[in-house]
């Protein structure tokens, strides 16, 4: 036996609870109204007109013969039941109620007449009851008018009611769900975007207690958060101040002790060297800021691929752009140049031949795409996404090995703090491509403008 498939979401097993709970109770109600209210009511009725019944039978049967032709126009006198009034008509939905009343109207009458006393009710036209009585010595059909209470839609407007205060109900608890789930889904909002690298906004905390609860602990473990990461960021900052002040010491010292030219190819190494330690501090600057705290501005992707495709054919590496319509949208200037720089970086570092960058749009999800490809020789065997992890680097084809390992994690954070991501993949006839996803959308856009704001 399967078990019951039930609703994921807590907001919808609420509402789906509720709503059970007003449906047992309305059914409750009714059966309680029917049972204990009206059928008795009903019986009573029908035990008074059984009383009125006889009485009339037996007045009938003795009355004058002069009198018996009046008393059968009067009451519809006929030897044959009408075959225009319909005994059992079809039961419905809509008329279920009222059979139900007539059949316990008829039931307890039939139980307090005389068997011999036939009865049926007309239920074609007008609601009349069709009695087996005496007419002087002889038997006729005659029609009698319907107890109100055997008939009466007072039921129906019962219940029409009840159904409207269910669903009164109803709407009452999907609205005040609502206003529980609303804390709810901003926390789970805040938890997305603080897990993008972004700093949510505070939490309000004025809804009910328990909720609020949760949401002043995510406010201290923001709080707590970011005062963590501005001090990772001094440290790191002070350790890069730090080290640079001998660097440049050095560099110079190297740069004096070199006087005559045999010295040349070593100052070069010394100089090389340097550099290397230099760019490997400014990459453990980058992945501690990766731009979170960078204003958002408006600006044309495609000009900062163009001028950066620029400035690497002026060293020596062309890139083939193949460039879309973009429209200029919001991001963080610097960190998305950091990004193409890193992935075209790596291209020369590991393709080094078919470099090329392409740009396109998606206006249905509202997203930017670049991607930089090469025709090299790819990437190691094994999970590509490893390669986005920190300290992670590929093959170089080049002399010296490539950095620390953190540029395709810079890249992956700035792309989640853009809204997007990073995708790797081998490329169908050799070599390696990583498309960078943005979104463009326009209330992510407000975010990160109110974000930079502060």
């Amino acid at each position: 036996m399967r078990p019951i498939a039930l609703p994921r979401s807590l907001f919808t097993r609420n509402i789906a609870l509720l709503v059970a709970l007003v449906i047992v109770s309305q059914i409750s109600s009714l059966s309680v109204l029917t049972h204990f209210v009206q059928r008795p009511r009903i019986e009573r009725a029908a035990e008074t007109f059984a009383i009125y019944v006889q009485t009339l039978d037996d007045l009938l049967q003795t009355a004058a013969l002069d009198a018996q032709h009046g008393l059968a126009v009067r009451f519809e006198a006929r030897q044959e039941f009408p075959a225009g009034a319909a005994p059992e008509p079809a039961l419905t939905l809509s008329n279920f109620y009222r059979t139900y009343q007539r059949d316990v109207f008829i039931d307890t009458l039939r139980q307090h007449l005389p068997a011999n006393m036939e009865v049926q009710w007309q239920t074609e036209g007008e609601q009349r009851l069709w009695i087996r009585a005496h007419l002087g010595h002889e038997r006729y059909w005659i029609a009698l008018p319907v107890p109100e209470a055997a008939h009466n839609d007072g039921m129906l407007s019962a219940i029409a009611l009840s159904l409207a205060l269910g669903g009164l109900a109803i709407v009452t608890a999907y609205l005040i769900q609502r206003h529980i789930n609303r804390p709810l889904r901003d926390l789970a909002n805040a938890a997305r975007r603080l897990s993008s690298g972004e700093a949510p906004q505070a939490l309000r905390v004025d809804g009910p207690t328990e909720i609020a609860q949760v949401s002043v602990a995510f406010n201290q473990m923001v709080s707590a958060l970011q005062e963590a990461d501005a001090t990772r960021s001094l440290m790191l900052a002070g350790i890069s101040h730090d080290i640079r002040t001998p660097l440049t010491k050095l560099r110079l010292a190297v740069a004096m002790t070199t006087p005559s030219e045999e010295h040349d190819e070593l100052a070069v190494s010394t100089d090389h060297y340097l550099d290397q330690i230099d760019a490997i501090l400014q990459q453990f600057m980058d992945y501690a800021g990766s731009g979170a705290r960078e204003a958002v501005e408006i600006g044309d992707l495609n000009a900062l691929v163009c001028n950066l495709a620029a400035d690497f054919a002026g060293l020596g590496h062309v890139f083939e752009l193949t460039l879309g319509e973009l429209q200029p949208f919001a991001f963080r200037p610097i960190s998305v140049m950091r990004v193409l720089m890193n992935l075209m970086q790596n291209a020369v570092l590991y393709g080094r031949v078919g470099l090329s960058v392409r740009t396109w749009a998606d206006n249905v999800s509202h997203t930017a795409y670049v991607e930089v490809a090469d025709r090299g020789k790819g990437a190691n065997g094994g999970d590509l996404n490893t390669l986005k992890a920190p300290f992670k680097r590929g093959r170089s084809t080049g002399k010296h090995p490539g950095g620390t390992g953190l540029g395709l994690a810079i890249v992956e954070r700035i792309a989640k703090l853009h809204g997007g991501e990073l995708q790797l993949s081998q490329r169908q006839g050799g070599g390696f491509a990583a498309v960078v996803s943005l979104t463009m959308r326009a209330e992510n856009q407000r975010s990160q403008e109110e974000h930079g704001a502060t």
